[in-house]
């Protein structure tokens, strides 16, 4: 088969894959060029800059093009049901970075507890700020709410766990036995919001806005901690700012962005604010696991 991947793969991958037989070929097209290129391809291959929309698909409509893999967890860049319904199949790699997300959640929660971010900032600056960065909170015995309880919430609470958080959990759908399996109960989202000392963002974009907005904003702790490593969309960047202004939210680490590259200066710049330009699957390990999973994905066709 012709392979066509847009946003890099690990090459270890790359290289099984030419090895069983396939050509592959890695180049970025822009969105007006996609869709024609398509149409040479048995599969693509993108990560989160490739969008793979309506008009694309229907350039493609109709000729080799049989799989869309989205190397990652989220498909929200694929119009899915609509290339669904053109005969083109999408698939993703929900299992391979569960674990890097989780930890960069866990390392945004750490920064903002300690003021990590803006103190190694101010000292590349020639500034000792050491009584303005030496009023940190601990994370152990502060409460973690976690907003998205699949794969990746879950790992992220076995951790805070691990180093003493209280893990409370907001889903929509309850996986049988999880509390028991991994001792961190279910709640309602305004409980959730009312106790949590951190909140860590991990559900997929939501129709109908912000999960995480001005009226739940309101409802939340003062000196609340908003971790989103999630989508961008998930968190009302207005309100969260005017939360950081006022005081309400004491600081947000974020690794997604409402537009991406983050055009939000006074979001990512402001100095309660642990920034990381949507690095959440970008480790070694987590590349080599999801190219592991694209590669059984295609063999399997």
């Amino acid at each position: 088969m012709r392979i066509l991947v847009t946003d890099g793969m690990d090459k270890t991958a790359m290289a099984e894959l030419k090895a069983q037989g396939h050509e592959v070929v890695e180049q970025f097209y822009e969105p007006a060029e996609l869709g024609k290129a398509l149409r040479d391809f048995d599969v693509v291959v993108v990560r989160s800059k490739t969008k793979v929309r309506a008009a694309q698909i229907d350039e493609a409509k109709g000729s080799r093009l049989k799989l869309i893999i989205r190397g990652g967890v989220g498909v929200d860049n694929i119009d899915v049901d609509y290339a669904k319904a053109a005969g083109i199949d999408v698939k993703n790699t929900p299992r391979a970075s569960s674990e890097s997300v989780a930890e960069l959640a866990m390392a945004h929660m750490f920064s903002c507890a300690r003021y990590i971010s803006h103190a190694g900032y101010t000292m590349r600056n020639d500034q000792w700020e050491k009584k303005a960065y030496g009023k940190g909170i601990e994370l152990c015995g502060k409460t973690l709410g976690v907003v998205g309880f699949g794969r990746i919430g879950q790992k992220l609470g076995v951790m805070a766990k691990a180093i003493g958080m209280n893990v409370i959990a907001f889903d929509i759908f309850h996986i049988p036995g999880i509390e028991e399996q991994l001792g961190i109960p279910y709640v309602e989202m305004d409980e959730l919001l009312a106790k949590a000392d951190f909140i860590s963002v991990h559900a997929p974009a939501v129709d109908g806005g912000a999960l995480i907005n001005a009226e739940r904003i309101a409802k939340m702790k003062d000196g609340v901690v908003i971790i989103n490593t999630s989508r961008g969309t998930n968190v009302d960047e207005a309100a969260l700012l005017a939360g950081l202004e006022s005081g309400k939210v004491r600081a947000a680490g974020l690794d997604v962005y409402a537009d991406e590259p983050a055009t939000n200066k006074a979001l990512y710049s402001h100095p309660m604010v642990s920034c990381t330009p949507h690095i959440g699957a970008a480790t070694v390990e987590a590349q080599k696991r999801i190219g592991a999973e694209i590669v059984d994905i295609i063999s399997k066709m």
